[in-house]
């Protein structure tokens, strides 16, 4: 089910992981977000990504590693890979 917030905040969804600590991490491919949201998918939990903030933009992947802490965001226009470490 998809939910009319999740749409909003991110303006085409894509590029789902889901970490093996059970976090979801999802790319806005339009609003040019990555947000980390609820296992249900009902709220957000935090912007980890802005296009302002950190130059994200067409992404349409996302992947956490727990080997670097860091989470991998792929961008399709750029032919571009950003890395964020995270704690």
């Amino acid at each position: 089910m998809e939910h009319s917030w999740l749409h909003s905040q991110t303006q085409r969804p894509c590029g789902l992981h889901v970490t093996p600590a059970g976090q979801v991490l999802v790319c806005g491919e339009l609003s040019h977000t990555v947000l980390q949201v609820d296992r249900e998918g009902r709220c957000k939990l935090a912007t980890l990504g802005t296009q302002e903030r950190d130059g994200v933009w067409g992404q349409v992947s996302v992947c956490y590693s727990s080997t670097t802490s860091s989470i991998i965001v792929g961008e399709w226009d750029s032919n571009t890979i950003l890395v964020f470490r995270v704690e």
